[in-house]
């Protein structure tokens, strides 16, 4: 997360401002006419009496249980929106109206309850099942469709379906075509099915409770910002032996090349995008790689040569990724023995070498 002293002042005004103090409503904001084209998009698949009412909080989500969408309460003021793009990466208009179809997945499955039957329990799993903020997922994994960034669907069968609903509800997903032959098409297939046996059928669950409104948000922006912050993972990676290997030192070179750096934050917002969609791995993990990267360019003074620019670009694409996936199948981006060597580094001490399993069997084996 970027700081806020690079906002403008009038961004930074907000800053000591109490949220349910700023009069911020849904109606008439710039978020709302997505909410509306959620709308259209349900009345176009047929539900007739499915209308999930919006409400302005601190994040994206359904209540669990209540048919009910919240809607992060920056959305609703240019400012505040320039505000978290500032500090953060603010979701853009196709972010905006997928997670309106999948938060409306979750508001379809609390208002008929669908989550009670046999038949959703079979195909999804468990209701009940332990919810958890980090999982691993196996990407490509054909059990299960692809919409939100990072393999979203595998993280909970409340999670499961609601991104089934948004492949399902999205004009022109193709769904049919796209997932033939995958073991997914049977969720799709139950979600068609019972959209259409409830077309004309009011929801048993009307109803519905918040949780914290705007109008209860009573921390200032700036309290809300550093609290939402989330957890920074640390970088323990020997940027500066690496780097090198695709940007390059200026010297005395004045023409055709430009500071690395600058290329790394121009394609920041795609890179992070990209290696969240296909990693799976947690987006602040991904945008605190990609800023070291950058960082570790511009202390490094490390320059690219504009001719051969889209090469590195594919270079350090391959090499974010790559160390994605090692945070995602080990849990750091480097080998924990790499990790020691590098710390002992710091400390100006030697590490101690780990035996590895051969050297193992080696001393064990009895002498002949």
């Amino acid at each position: 997360m970027r700081g806020f002293e690079t906002a403008p002042p009038d961004l930074r005004a907000l800053l000591p401002q109490r949220i349910s103090q700023l009069g911020l409503k849904l109606e008439g904001s710039p978020v709302e006419r997505y909410v509306k084209m959620l709308y259209r998009e349900v009345e176009r698949k047929g539900l007739k009496h499915f209308r999930p009412p919006c409400y302005l909080t601190d994040e994206w989500g359904c209540p669990s249980g209540e048919p009910i969408i919240g809607i992060p309460f920056y959305l609703a003021d240019t400012k505040l929106a320039r505000l978290e793009d500032e500090i953060d990466d603010v979701e853009d208009e196709r972010e905006i109206r997928m997670y309106l179809r999948h938060e409306a997945g979750h508001a379809f499955n609390y208002a008929y309850k669908l989550y009670e039957t046999a038949e959703w329990r079979e195909l999804f799993g468990p209701f009940n099942r332990p919810y958890r903020e980090r999982y691993r997922p196996v990407p490509f994994d054909r059990n299960f469709v692809r919409h939100i960034e990072g393999w979203y669907a595998q993280k909970h069968p409340d999670e499961d379906f609601a991104e089934t609903f948004a492949v399902w509800l999205t004009p022109r997903s193709r769904w049919r075509a796209r997932y033939r032959g995958w073991p997914a098409m049977r969720k799709l297939r139950y979600v068609d099915r019972a959209a259409h046996a409830l077309r004309d059928s009011e929801p048993p669950v009307r109803l519905a409770s918040t949780d914290i409104t705007v109008e209860e948000m009573n921390m200032t922006v700036e309290e809300f910002f550093h609290a939402n912050q989330g957890e920074i993972a640390p970088v323990e990676v020997a940027l500066e032996n690496d780097l090198p290997d695709f940007f390059v030192r200026k010297g005395r070179r004045r023409q055709g090349i430009r500071p690395a750096w600058e290329m790394v934050r121009e394609h920041r917002i795609p890179l992070i995008n990209k290696i969240e969609y296909w990693t799976g791995v947690h987006r602040g993990v991904v945008r605190a790689l990609v800023d070291s990267i950058a960082d570790a360019a511009e202390r490094l003074q490390l320059h690219v040569e504009t001719k051969t620019e889209r090469a590195a670009l594919i270079e350090l694409t391959t090499y974010a990724t790559t160390l994605s996936m090692n945070y995602l199948t080990r849990g750091s981006f480097v080998p924990r023995v790499r990790q020691r060597v590098l710390e002992a580094k710091k400390r100006g001490a030697a590490p101690k070498a780990k035996e590895t399993d051969g050297q193992a069997q080696d001393r064990d084996r009895p002498r002949t």
